[in-house]
């Protein structure tokens, strides 16, 4: 009886089950370890990690709500989620809450998010829908390419001015989703091209536009705000290329920070201006390749978002080389399993929309890594399913509940169907 309980949880493909499950409680350990700033501020030693165990029990809850959907009534809910979350997107450039001079969060029902993170899901939900409707044998029809730049234009253009980093990583997803999707490879080359001059003139307007002195002036401290801060900054009215390009300043300091190869002394290095850089680059070296085991890291009680954006620094400082490559490999088998499983499914959508969300998670995990390890300019992107978060964290639960009820309802191939009976067969 007891067996069949748990099977009745833990539905679909087991492999995405032990992925979750180790996901789960390496961000159980790590976020306990990194967040002494936390307890220290609040007194109680206790409450991050209660909070954020909290949260996880949430996701799993929601996880195994969604993965016991059919797939197929995903597509029923794809316009709903998609206009929810651009009003969404509207509100929050309208009035939306300042958290590091960024304007990504809105409160409803006393529940603060991001609806970027929605409106990824949503976003990979109808470009899933316009590649399986407009398939043919010989790849997807020239047209759906059109419709899909119209969608995921509107929604990367609305995240694009607040959150930058975000839109780039929805717009690899879209373009990676287009290239399983057979959309064709002209389409897709004129497309990179687009965006690689596109990126181009954005990258200048950046360095024209952004004043990297002033916001070293006007926000010394702003590197240690936590993401639990969320505070209105007033300002004058700079004008709508002011309002649009406000964070202009941001992004090029940031740029240049990454690309200055100038070699600074130790003793000359100002560990206030870059404490996030620095202190991460403190923790991966001090690891001694073996790390110095859960719990005993140094760098926690210095390094700005140890347990968010920068969290991956904090698991080589404790678990070192080896257990930096272990949470590598377990996005990478996230990927590949996904990839199998959408490979396995008979009707085009839920490959579609397994892949997308796989896409969607392992992208955003690479990029946090190579921030942490100094490979990427610093951004706001946390480790996902790792790093401690409200919203995002359940959401990105939500995403793991999709693939599996992909691996779990969707129509197998007969090939796939009929190897499955004969190894029942032969077991018995």
């Amino acid at each position: 009886m007891k067996n069949k309980s748990l099977s009745n949880i833990f539905k679909g493909d087991k492999v995405i089950w032990m992925v979750f499950f180790f996901l789960c409680i390496i961000s159980i350990v790590e976020v306990y370890s990194a967040s002494s700033s936390l307890s220290f501020t609040k007194g109680n030693y206790w409450s991050p990690i209660i909070y954020h165990c909290s949260i996880l029990i949430v996701g799993i809850v929601l996880m195994v709500f969604v993965l016991n959907i059919k797939c197929r009534y995903f597509k029923l809910i794809t316009p709903i989620v998609l206009i929810f979350s651009t009003l969404m997107l509207i509100w929050v450039l309208v009035a939306g809450q300042t958290t590091n001079g960024a304007n990504r969060w809105i409160t409803l029902a006393g529940l603060q998010f991001q609806p970027s993170e929605l409106a990824k899901g949503a976003l990979v939900l109808a470009v899933a829908q316009v590649l399986s409707a407009m398939q043919t044998d010989h790849g997807a029809d020239r047209k759906a390419f059109k419709y899909i730049m119209l969608l995921s234009s509107g929604i990367i253009l609305l995240i694009l001015f607040e959150n930058l980093s975000t839109a780039m990583l929805i717009a690899l997803t879209v373009i990676l989703m287009m290239f399983v999707g057979r959309v064709p490879l002209k389409q897709l080359g004129r497309l990179v091209g687009f965006i690689a001059l596109l990126g181009v003139l954005a990258l200048s307007l950046v360095m024209l536009v952004g004043d990297d002195k002033k916001l070293e002036d006007d926000l010394p401290d702003k590197q240690n705000l936590t993401e639990q801060t969320v505070a209105a900054q007033p300002k004058e009215s700079p004008g709508f290329i002011g309002k649009t390009l406000h964070r202009a300043d941001t992004w090029k300091a940031r740029i240049k920070k990454f690309f200055n190869n100038e070699y600074v002394a130790p003793k000359d290095y100002d560990l206030d201006k870059d404490a996030q850089v620095a202190h991460a680059n403190i923790a991966i070296a001090s690891s001694d390749v073996v790390g110095k085991g859960p719990g005993n890291s140094n760098e926690r009680d210095f390094l700005s978002q140890a347990f968010s954006d920068f969290i991956y620094a904090i698991i080589i400082e404790e678990m070192g080389i080896e257990g930096a490559i272990f949470v590598a490999l377990l996005y990478i088998i996230l990927l590949f399993r996904t990839g199998i499983i959408a490979n396995r499914c008979e009707n085009t959508f839920p490959a579609f929309l397994a892949m997308g969300i796989a896409f969607l998670l392992v992208t955003q995990a690479l990029f946090n890594m190579l921030v942490a390890v100094g490979l990427a300019p610093v951004t706001g992107q946390p480790l996902p399913l790792i790093s401690k978060g409200g919203t995002s964290t359940i959401i990105n639960c939500i995403y793991i509940g999709v693939i599996l009820s992909v691996s779990r309802s969707a129509k197998k191939k007969k090939e796939d169907k009929s190897s499955a009976e004969n190894l029942s067969h032969a077991t018995v």
